[in-house]
């Protein structure tokens, strides 16, 4: 995260203090520190709660609550406790923001996995189309339905909030922009982070490509908005997919959930073998 100009260490841990306040510690001393700032006693009902009782309002308010307000469009109090509450506190210096035993990336990127998955021939792509246009002229045996849920019945209940995003990209005639491949901004900047995509492809050039991440409402869907109201709308369509025979609502726009990749995947598979199972039953 950029705060004050200055680089610091995400998720937090032993050296994320070292670069806010010169704090030299032993894994044992970060958790007393945390312990220390802490507010205690409180009901976890949101995302502010999920990080105050964790770590304090300091921390709070200098790496979080701006971030959130802008890639939210909401105070973080406003979101359910699921959003920040999936935020890492570390008492070590591991630096590492996942810590599966295993962690890649497609060997030519996800670009060419995807298009290898869709060039079978028995793949048929229709592009410039909607769900809503292809379904009239289309007739399924079973559907797997990974858009908005609410659009997919036409939003009796009334619309989904989802959030966007602008990517802004800009190639630099130098062989590194920044130190690691993603920076996030919780200041007045209009954008949330940069991703300089050679620190994670690995790949070698005199020059780079950033991505600027610019949050908005309108646009494609790409975040469901975890609020109590919107889970409550969702249950609503939620109960009405059940009715639907022959269909599957899998992914983040379906089922209205905030999947990390691994778990769009993991939810995806997960479909497959109880698609599976219930067709040969």
């Amino acid at each position: 995260a950029r705060v004050g100009g200055r680089d610091v260490p995400l998720p937090l841990g032993a050296r994320t203090l070292e670069a806010l306040y010169g704090l030299n510690l032993s894994a044992a001393q970060v958790e007393a520190y945390f312990e220390s700032r802490r507010e205690r006693g409180r009901a976890i009902r949101n995302s502010e709660d999920a990080i105050v009782a964790r770590v304090g309002r300091e921390l709070f308010e200098t790496l979080f609550a701006g971030y959130t307000r802008k890639q939210w469009g909401l105070e973080a109090r406003e979101l359910d406790a699921s959003v920040c509450g999936r935020i890492p506190v570390r008492f070590d210096r591991d630096e590492r923001y996942f810590t599966d035993w295993f962690q890649a990336m497609p060997r030519d990127g996800y670009a060419a996995l995807v298009e290898r998955l869709l060039g079978h021939p028995r793949i048929e792509v229709a592009l410039g189309t909607s769900f809503e246009a292809l379904g009239n002229r289309v007739r399924f045996r079973y559907l797997v339905y990974t858009g908005p849920i609410d659009a997919y019945f036409e939003h009796r209940f009334g619309a989904l909030p989802y959030r966007s995003l602008r990517f802004e990209f800009e190639t630099i005639e130098r062989e590194r922009f920044q130190p690691v491949g993603v920076v996030n901004f919780p200041g007045d900047e209009p954008y949330t982070r940069v991703t300089e995509f050679k620190h994670l492809t690995g790949q070698a050039h005199a020059a780079t490509t950033i991505a600027r991440e610019y949050p908005r409402s309108a646009g494609e869907p790409y975040y469901p908005i975890p609020t109590p109201a919107n889970r409550a709308l969702y249950a609503k369509y939620a109960a009405k997919a059940t009715s639907e025979t022959n269909v599957a609502f899998v992914g983040r726009l379906a089922e209205y959930r905030y999947y990390n990749m691994d778990q769009a995947v993991a939810s995806a598979l997960a479909a497959f073998e109880r698609i599976a199972r219930e067709r040969v039953a």
